[in-house]
């Protein structure tokens, strides 16, 4: 229990206490901890010398980004959740710490960490299978190395932003009756992910075994993979994509710990083949985390509109693991820094209507989406708005959130 009320629902309650960068509309961006609908000052907390003999750096906390946080360490991560588990459960502490809560609704959120790297994985067997099948129609639907490793491609950290950013729809060249022509994309799509963020850095040249990936990663967020489909299409063989994914990825405000997700932790699925030495582990490192998509028009919004659900997934049943993920990213010697980012790729079910993209759920555009009123969609058109929501737990009662992450799409220039 804790002194602050904790509305019944919320994402964020004690079990939780996820991690953000914001201000309160005074521009010094800070670090925060959710609580219910309010968020405390982690910087003004560390001024009050509330964190004891943690080990912290001085100054930690008042930081544009969490990654001197997450650099000391898994010990250090412990020893303050357990510390403001403390504070925000004592009532004792209330008088100190009450000037220094503020409403969620009342921060400015940014990226919660600066990210140097940014890595996109394939792991959904489901999404890569229905990918497959669409684009390989009369060949097998996954290729031959897909069971063995886990696919992706670095992306661009640069093009990260931040919940809420609104999402320029980007130019390149597509195909249009069979001609290339250069304009902004027909195509423009989402992908639903999860992003896991690395805590304590490695050596170049040095792999991470996975039996310590839990040392080195500190938790998970939303992610936003945008993707322009028609430029993706034309660009992306011989070397994978490019224009096409590196326009904007968003990414959710809040991290979540794996300490905190630690009671929602379930076994990874079989895999066949079994994978290499280096990609195999007895820990569960699979996430009992649900996810949906939701979708709303400009015209929804002005006649007062809610939003509508167009996919509802599960995370548990993803074929790569994020320590599997790790293992191989680092198998060749890269390394990786504080802050860091690698996303699962887009996440979908096997059955329709958990499809974690557009491409997916409209087969392509053959088979559009009829929204409340009236209007379809193959890919999104301006004005659309695009949120994801996620959540660690089937049940209510003891469920963590993952928050929100949210886009809308405005023109782009010719």
């Amino acid at each position: 229990m804790s002194w602050i009320e904790i509305p019944a629902g919320s994402p964020f309650p004690l079990g939780n206490l996820p991690l953000g960068i914001g201000h309160s509309g005074d521009d010094r961006w800070r670090a925060w901890v959710a609580i219910g609908d309010m968020a405390l000052d982690l910087a003004a907390v560390e001024q009050l010398r509330l964190f004891g003999s943690v080990g912290l750096p001085d100054g930690v906390f008042a930081q544009a980004g969490l990654n001197r946080y997450l650099a000391s360490g898994r010990s250090v991560w412990r020893t303050v959740r357990e510390r403001l588990t403390v504070l925000l459960s004592d009532a004792q502490y209330a008088p100190s710490l009450n000037d220094h809560l503020h409403p969620l609704t009342a921060l400015e959120m940014g990226l919660p960490v600066w990210v140097g790297d940014y890595v996109d994985f394939y792991s959904s067997i489901h999404h890569a299978t229905n990918l497959g099948r669409l684009f390989r129609p009369d060949g097998e639907a996954l290729m031959p190395s897909w069971r063995r490793i886990p696919i992706g491609y670095h992306g661009r950290s640069g093009s990260l932003v931040p919940d809420g950013t609104e999402i320029v729809r980007p130019t390149g060249y597509r195909l249009v009756d069979g001609e290339p022509i250069v304009g902004p994309t027909a195509a423009l799509d989402i992908e639903l992910e999860v992003g896991t963020v690395v805590g304590t850095a490695s050596t170049l040249g040095h792999p991470i075994p996975i039996a310590e990936a839990g040392e080195h990663l500190y938790g998970m967020c939303l992610v936003n993979d945008w993707s322009a489909r028609d430029v993706q299409a034309y660009e992306y063989q011989p070397l994978g994509p490019f224009l096409g994914k590196s326009f904007a990825t968003s990414m959710s405000a809040w991290l979540v710990s794996f300490d905190a997700l630690a009671p929602f932790r379930v076994p990874s699925v079989s895999q066949d083949p079994p994978p290499a030495a280096y990609l195999t582990t007895s820990e569960p490192w699979a996430f009992d985390l649900h996810l949906e998509v939701w979708l709303d028009s400009a015209a929804m919004r002005a006649a007062g509109e809610p939003p509508v659900c167009i996919s509802r997934t599960g995370f548990a049943d993803m074929y790569w693991t994020p320590a599997q993920q790790l293992a191989h990213l680092t198998v060749n010697g890269a390394a990786v820094r504080p802050g860091d980012l690698f996303a699962s790729g887009t996440v979908s079910g096997a059955t329709p209507g958990s499809e974690g993209s557009l491409i997916e759920l409209t087969r392509r555009g053959a088979r559009p989406l009829t929204l409340p009123d009236g209007t379809t969609r193959s890919f999104l058109l301006e004005g659309d708005r695009v949120t994801l929501r996620g959540w660690a737990g089937s049940d209510p009662a003891t469920r963590i959130g993952l928050g929100s992450l949210s886009g809308t799409v405005s023109p782009g220039g010719e």
